[in-house]
Formats: C-alpha cells, sequence, structure tokens
C-alpha cells in the first residue's frame, strides 16, 4: 500500500514539525539585541528549510488512495499507551505545505519592522510553525491535544509582546477563549480512550459503536474548541481584537493558519466520531455558519479599521468553510477544503496589505487614507487584487473556494445556496468600499502625499501570494485532485450510521 511504502522513507513529517522549531530555539541562542542581522538571516533560513523538507510529501504523495501516508509510530507514554504517531492524507498534506509557505512570508514581513527582541520574535514564529504542522499531522488523540494546546503559547507571546496599545487584553482574551474551549475536548478525548478500551488512536476513535447519546456529547465538547479556534459565531469576538492588537506577521499567521486549526478539527474528529450527530446537528450547524456568512459579512461594511474590517471577513468566508463540512456531500466538502487554502493566500495577502500601509502613516483607520494610487501604484495594483480575491471575483481563488461551497449547498436545499450566495454581495461591498476609500479619489493628505511604493521585499511577498492566487483561481485542479478520495472515504464513513 501507499501508506507503508511512504513510512519507509526518511522521517518527513518529523522534519517538517522539528526542523523549524530547531532553527527557532538556534535563533534563540544566538540572537543579539545590538546585532539582529544573524537572527534574521538564520530565521529565513530556517524557515526555508521548514519549506523545503515538506516538498517530498507532495512529489511523493501517492493521490490515488485514501489512506494515510507518510506514516510514522513511536511509543511515546506506554503507561497509557499514547504514541508518538504521525501521518497525512490529502486533505492534511495541503496544510502542512501551507504553513510552511506562510512561515516564509512572516520571516520576510518582519524583517525590517520589528526593531526590537528580533531574535524571540522569530523564534516565535519558526516554533508556532512546527507545532501547526504537528497539528496537521498526529494522529493520537493526546499528540493532537498537546500540540493544539501549545500553539496558544507563542502567538500569546507574540500579541503580548509586540502588539498594539491594548496587547495584554487582547492576548489574554485570545487565550482565555481558546483554552477554556478546550477543556471540554480535553474531556471528550479522556472518554474516547475510555471506550476504546485505552486507546488514543484516532482511526480506533473512527470505528468506535458509539450510542447517539454518547455521539451527541463528544460532538458538543469538540465543538466548545473547534467552534471557538475557526471561530464561528457567537464565539467569535476575540478574533478582531486579537487581529488589531497583533503585529502584522501575527494577523497573517493567526487568519492563514490558526483559524484552520478548528476546521481541521472538525474534519478529523468531530464529523467521523460522531457521524449520526453531525448529521442530527447540522441543520444547527448551517444556521451558524450563515449567520457568520451574512451578518458578519454586514458588520465588516461599517468597520473604520482596516484590520478589523478583514478580521469580520475571515470570520464570513470561514462561515463557508464550516457551511461546506455539514452539507455532506463532496462538492461542498471540497469547496470548503479549497476555501480554507485560498483564505491562506488571500487573508494573508490583505494583512500584509494592511501592514505595508500601516508602516508608512501609522494607522489602520480608513479616513486617514484616499489617493494612495497617486503615490504607491505597484501596492495598489496588488491591494485591488487580493481585495477582489476576498470578494470572490472569478478568477481568482476565494470565488472557487465560495462558488464551490454555494454548489454544493444548492444540491443540499436550494434556499441555503441562495443565502450563501448573498456573501459574494456584502464581500464586493466591503471590500469595495474599502478600497475606494483608501485608494482612489484625490490624495487626501500630506502624510498620503510623502508615502512610498512597495520596497524590493514587500514586492516579492505580496508577489508570491498574488501568482498563488491567481494560479489556484485559474487552475484548482492539483488540489482537488489529491483531496477526492480523502474527502470521499470521509463522507462514505460519515454516511454509514453507527447505531
Amino acid at each position: 500500500m501507499a501508506s507503508e511504502m511512504a513510512s519507509s522513507t526518511l522521517p518527513w513529517l518529523t522534519l517538517s514539525i522539528f526542523v523549524p522549531i530547531f532553527f527557532g530555539l538556534l535563533v534563540l541562542l544566538i540572537g543579539r539585541d545590538d546585532n539582529p542581522g544573524p537572527a534574521r538571516v538564520l530565521s529565513l533560513v530556517g524557515s526555508i528549510a521548514g519549506l523545503l523538507v515538506t516538498i517530498p510529501l507532495y512529489t511523493g504523495f501517492d493521490p490515488g488512495t485514501a489512506d494515510m501516508q507518510f506514516v510514522e509510530k513511536a511509543p511515546w507514554i506506554e503507561a497509557f499507551n499514547l504514541n508518538y504517531h504521525l501521518g497525512i492524507d490529502g486533505i492534511s498534506v495541503w496544510f502542512v505545505l501551507l504553513t510552511a509557505f506562510i512561515t516564509i512570508i512572516v520571516v520576510l514581513a518582519g524583517w525590517e519592522v520589528i526593531k526590537s527582541r528580533v531574535a524571540q520574535y522569530m523564534a516565535a514564529f519558526l516554533i508556532l510553525s512546527g507545532l501547526m504542522v504537528g497539528v496537521f499531522c498526529a494522529l493520537d488523540g493526546m499528540l493532537f491535544y498537546v500540540f493544539f494546546e501549545a500553539t496558544l503559547i507563542p502567538m500569546y507571546i507574540i500579541i503580548g509582546a509586540w502588539g498594539g496599545p491594548n496587547r495584554v487584553y487582547a492576548a489574554f482574551k485570545f487565550f482565555l477563549y481558546t483554552l477554556m474551549g478546550s477543556l471540554l475536548t480535553l474531556i471528550a478525548f479522556i472518554y474516547l480512550w475510555h471506550a476504546s478500551g485505552g486507546s488514543f488512536d484516532v482511526a480506533t476513535w473512527h470505528k468506535l459503536p458509539l450510542s447517539y447519546t454518547e455521539q451527541v456529547f463528544i460532538f458538543v465538547a469538540l465543538l466548545a474548541a473547534f467552534a471557538v479556534k475557526v471561530p464561528m459565531w457567537p464565539v467569535h469576538t476575540w478574533l478582531p481584537d486579537a487581529h488589531v492588537e497583533a503585529p502584522t506577521g501575527g494577523s497573517i499567521v493567526l487568519a492563514a493558519i490558526m483559524l484552520k486549526l478548528g476546521a481541521y478539527g472538525f474534519l478529523r474528529f468531530s464529523l467521523p466520531i460522531a457521524p449520526d450527530a453531525s448529521h442530527s446537528l447540522a441543520g444547527l450547524m448551517i444556521a451558524l455558519s450563515l449567520i457568520a456568512v451574512i451578518y458578519i459579512g454586514l458588520v465588516a461594511i461599517v468597520q473604520d479599521d482596516m484590520k478589523k474590517l478583514v478580521a469580520y471577513s475571515s470570520v464570513a468566508h470561514m462561515g463557508f468553510v464550516t457551511l461546506g463540512f455539514f452539507l455532506f456531500n463532496v462538492t461542498g466538502m471540497e469547496g470548503a477544503i479549497i476555501q480554507m487554502i485560498s483564505h491562506g493566500f488571500v487573508s494573508g495577502a490583505m494583512f500584509m496589505c494592511i501592514g505595508v500601509m500601516y508602516d508608512r502613516l501609522h494607522t489602520r483607520r480608513i479616513d486617514a487614507y484616499g489617493g494612495v494610487v497617486h503615490r504607491m501604484p505597484r501596492f495598489v495594483t496588488y491591494f485591488v487584487l487580493f481585495s477582489m480575491a476576498n470578494a470572490g471575483l472569478p478568477g481568482t481563488s476565494g470565488f472557487i473556494g465560495e462558488f464551490t461551497v454555494i454548489l454544493g449547498a444548492v444540491q443540499y436545499d436550494f434556499w441555503i445556496g441562495l443565502l450563501a450566495a448573498t456573501a459574494l454581495i456584502w464581500g464586493a461591498g466591503y471590500s469595495l468600499w474599502m478600497v475606494k476609500r483608501v485608494a482612489f479619489g484625490p490624495v487626501a493628505n500630506e502624510q498620503v502625499d510623502g508615502m512610498s511604493d512597495l520596497c524590493s521585499r514587500e514586492f516579492l511577498i505580496l508577489g508570491l501570494l498574488a501568482i498563488l492566487t491567481l494560479f489556484m483561481g485559474i487552475y484548482p485542479k492539483p488540489f482537488t485532485d489529491l483531496m477526492h478520495p480523502s474527502v470521499q472515504a470521509l463522507l462514505q464513513h460519515v454516511s454509514i450510521s453507527k447505531l
């Protein structure tokens, strides 16, 4: 089998997790505040090395099977039957690659902007990168939980140490929301360990003959953690605060990767472990998703802070993800996964664009700008492209994900599809409204008149994200080909009642 063949090669998943963590610790050791140059260079080398060790996961992946590939397993804590058990399928492989790529973007984004405690800043992102890859690779429930919770620590430090004026409040709110939700998940995992006869193996949990009551309990307990992480309405209020106070790199990682950890949890745990509860509670999940898509989209329109606007748009876009999961058809679920990947490119680029303007004017208020195109034409070209992708313009990755989920919703129920499609209107509304006020019209003031266009580093970052956004929007086939067998296998498993 492909998984057996893959597991006999080098431990690529272990390398994907621990190469960035190793470089992060190394950066901490050599970093000096009076000479940050070596820390920056080593961080870039570490992030590139982290991406390079993930490339064999794609080139050696067998797209014809839904089996777990590149499997690694070793005893961890034998007294509790805990194992260091890793593997990826056609769904998780994309998020490992996305995490490694975004880490390079974040290192480059903070290259000149971060001037104090540079080594600690870069190290926090490298360590966070390895921990997030671990979440996407873990096939042992407790290993997943350890990685899942450990990601809070570096992000808490990033927001609290390098954030804005209210960074301590935002960091505490982020930490408490996500930690409190996860406590119920820990209880659910312990229950599953007991029900399976003392196993934390996720594949074993998928086969447990749980009663309907047990499934509902498990589903609600897991929902407490994953809904906060996505975040779903109404537990989304921590996200705008975290985004507004976080440094640009923190906002990029938060939107591009960390929100996906919760969505991935639904795919790996909630749906396959509690299929009957998932079906019976699908109406609730669809309703919450539509509220996020429509109501939060309207909330985004009235924002006067660019970061808050994009933060609320992230909640709306992630509403498409959870909507696609609970339609229980291939079109909706593949569209949701594509939306997750696309959102990583587009939201990361939007926060980078806002960071570029903030570095020059030190404000994120929309009314402080106007006529930016006259001073920064190269920047505005990118800004308009990513804003249109954020609105779901055809030809961009944003359109592929949203349109596919809408198709899946129409297959499920026409009226649900119609309500979901209104998101294209709200998306165009808040994106175009922001672009019009920030980029076009006469030059607003002397500060805008003194703004300089993109430097080569900023041009490279936005260029890479633009290429991926357009490539995925024009030719999404490579993405869907890899995930298709895994999505079909998951839906087949979910369609079989355990009762």
